[in-house]
């Protein structure tokens, strides 16, 4: 899924769950956490080369396979933040440290959720890394239903 729907999925479930819960959560966070293991996983990369094609490192944007400029550390930072496993022990983290839950940060884990049933491939989610690199494959999300 796109990282404009995973905003407003996540800012619509926030928004749904502010009328219910008596304490107030806050909608540009939930939707920050909702897009946080997309960004966290392909913003750093995105950085690097247009860093590389301004100084001239490289003479395009695209990523080039041939190239030794390979990002397969991308991966490893995909399946981190894509991993209901590192999910939970950095919200029991926050939890510790807040000393209350920080139910914007359910987000990320909504993030998790969706992306299970609507990624294949080289990015089905290996949702328990990174004890497990099982991948469920799943509908691609752009795919109409027939």
């Amino acid at each position: 899924m796109d990282v404009l729907a995973h905003a407003l999925w996540t800012t619509a479930a926030a928004s749904a769950a502010r009328r219910k819960l008596v304490r107030p959560i806050h909608l540009g966070w939930a939707a920050f956490w909702g897009v946080f293991p997309d960004v966290f996983s392909f913003a750093i990369p995105a950085v690097v080369r247009v860093w590389w094609y301004a100084t001239g490192t490289t003479k395009s944007l695209m990523p080039d396979a041939h190239s030794p400029q390979r990002f397969q550390f991308v991966w490893q930072l995909y399946h981190c933040s894509h991993s209901l496993l590192v999910f939970a022990a950095v919200f029991a983290l926050v939890w510790i440290i807040a000393r209350r839950p920080v139910l914007e940060m359910l987000g990320w884990a909504l993030h998790i959720l969706i992306d299970i049933p609507t990624h294949q491939g080289i990015f089905a989610i290996h949702f328990l890394w990174p004890l497990s690199s099982y991948g469920f494959q799943g509908i691609r999300w752009e795919n109409r239903c027939r």
